[in-house]
């Protein structure tokens, strides 16, 4: 497999300056650009097989969400929220220097999409919702939690990709071979060892959500949501406990009326690198 370039690009928070880093694919004067952003405790070279397949239509660009991969840690671990992210999102737009772009977003990767579509003037032209939409669903987040920053170091890689199945039925079969390709860019070297690639604070906005929060945060979503008017593609595991069916309904009712594509023996959420998601996602994103 081909590789791609790691850039980085300097984004501004209420906490300071820090660097994000970025995977790009394809060639770099192609105006049209596809960013792909990844899920919660993820990083950008999950989309590796995605980004090589489309990387004759695509200038693809993965960012690694600071905190995550490449990118610098926080000093304050407050700002590990979406507006953070959508805001160092409008930094890389710039630095890209492209007038539109497509988006797939992956889990906390589609919140942000959203976020930055819902904006007035924003540059997205499609947008790809992989397995989330306003409504997360408390079981999930009680799931996530309970492993999210827990357990950073391993005597092996084979040990950390292990683990990472242990916690990652949703995303479906993926052979051997597969999965330790998918999990070798989830670690960083540590003394004889591996460490998980991400800042162990990325939990600790997870932590504070009340029932009051979660309500509020679930509103203003609805209003991103329903304030986007680019075609838009919701992609569901079927056996997602996070984006449940009646909420994957409504957003094909609401808004941008949402086209809605299942995935069978997936649940969340998909990872995006077999043919027939790739296939799928193709036919959307190039549709015009």
């Amino acid at each position: 497999m081909a590789e791609p370039l790691l850039k980085h690009v300097q984004c501004l928070s209420s906490a300071g300056l820090h660097r994000m880093g970025y995977w790009e694919w394809g060639a770099r004067d192609n105006p049209r650009v596809l960013v792909c952003v990844h899920g919660l405790s993820r990083q950008g070279r999950d989309f590796d097989t995605l980004a090589q397949a489309l990387a004759a239509q695509y200038r693809v660009i993965c960012p690694d969400v600071v905190g995550r991969g490449s990118s610098d840690w926080l000093a304050n671990p407050a700002l590990y929220q979406i507006p953070t992210y959508v805001a160092d999102m409008v930094t890389l737009l710039a630095r890209l220097d492209v007038e539109q772009v497509d988006w797939v977003g992956t889990s906390m990767g589609g919140l942000i999409g959203m976020g930055l579509a819902a904006l007035p003037g924003n540059p997205v032209r499609r947008l790809v919702l992989n397995d989330v939409g306003p409504a997360i669903e408390p079981d999930a987040i009680k799931r996530i939690g309970s492993y999210l920053g827990q357990r950073m170091d391993f005597a092996s890689l084979e040990e950390g990709a292990a683990y990472l199945r242990s916690i990652s039925a949703g995303f479906g079969p993926h052979s051997e071979a597969a999965w330790l390709a998918l999990s070798r860019p989830m670690f960083k070297p540590a003394g004889s060892g591996v460490r998980l690639h991400y800042d162990p604070r990325i939990a600790e906005p997870l932590a504070t959500v009340t029932p009051e929060l979660a309500a509020a945060g679930e509103a203003m979503l609805w209003r991103a949501y329903d304030a986007l008017r680019c075609p838009t593609l919701l992609v569901r595991g079927a056996d997602s406990d996070l984006l449940s069916a009646a909420t994957a309904q409504a957003m094909r009712a609401r808004g941008p009326k949402a086209q809605l594509r299942e995935l069978a023996g997936v649940g969340h959420a998909p990872m995006l690198n077999d043919p027939g998601q790739i296939g799928l996602l193709s036919e959307f994103l190039l549709a015009a």
